[in-house]
């Protein structure tokens, strides 16, 4: 069982899971999570460059906080690229004793998911975000080339590259391509042909579609659906 609304907490999304039977498939999207587990405590999950695989025993409960492209490393004060493609333990990243705690207070919190919340806006851990951040996320989410992007913005390709490697944890080709595969899976759900997901998506042809789907999230599309 999955939920998720807006949080309280700005350019984050609140999300709740009770795990089912087998393995759960988490597809890259350019965010940086929060996550309390019962089995695991808190920990944040890095961007991906593809599909992350969890298993966990049926009924185990779950939150998260889902920062938007961009924001994540203002939360946990160091660049994406450092978190990219990892799961790593609350105490890496903030005081040891004061993780321990916040663990102990979701963990008793009737609701973990506001208990995050609370915590997250009681720490005040929120610095001040890039502007541009999310500027180059939605650019490059509607379909912008990563040249015109650069050219919009005033920068070099690789002082973009640069920058997006510190906030988004990869440069803006492999951004790009990620948000291409949500966006392609979210006119998929709504029902188009694979072939209309192809063009409207930015892909060259279907058979382009179906590669990249498979290279990032170790499926085809059909089977995510």
């Amino acid at each position: 069982m999955y939920r998720e609304r807006t949080s309280t907490v700005p350019g984050a999304v609140l999300w709740t899971r009770t795990a089912g039977a087998g393995v759960a498939r988490v597809l890259p999207d350019g965010c940086i999570d929060l996550i309390w587990g019962e089995d695991t405590g808190l920990f944040a999950a890095g961007p991906d460059t593809t599909a992350h695989l969890s298993g966990s025993p049926p009924g185990t409960r779950y939150a998260g906080l889902r920062f938007a492209p961009g924001v994540g490393p203002a939360v946990f004060g160091l660049p994406a690229h450092e978190l990219r493609d990892r799961r790593v333990p609350l105490d890496e990243l903030w005081p040891g004793a004061e993780t321990r705690r916040l663990t102990a207070r979701v963990a008793a919190a009737a609701d973990p998911g506001s208990a995050l919340e609370s915590l997250v806006l009681a720490r005040d851990v929120r610095r001040a975000a890039p502007a541009w951040g999310p500027g180059i996320a939605a650019s490059l989410a509607a379909g912008a080339r990563v040249g015109a992007v650069a050219d919009a913005t005033g920068l070099s390709a690789r002082q973009l590259h640069r920058r997006c490697l510190d906030a988004f944890g990869y440069g803006p080709k492999t951004l790009a391509r990620i948000l291409r595969l949500q966006r392609a899976l979210g006119l998929a759900r709504r029902g188009h042909s694979f072939a209309d997901v192809a063009a409207r998506a930015g892909y060259a042809d279907q058979a382009h579609l179906a590669r990249d789907v498979r290279a990032l999230a170790g499926v085809s599309l059909g089977e995510l659906l």
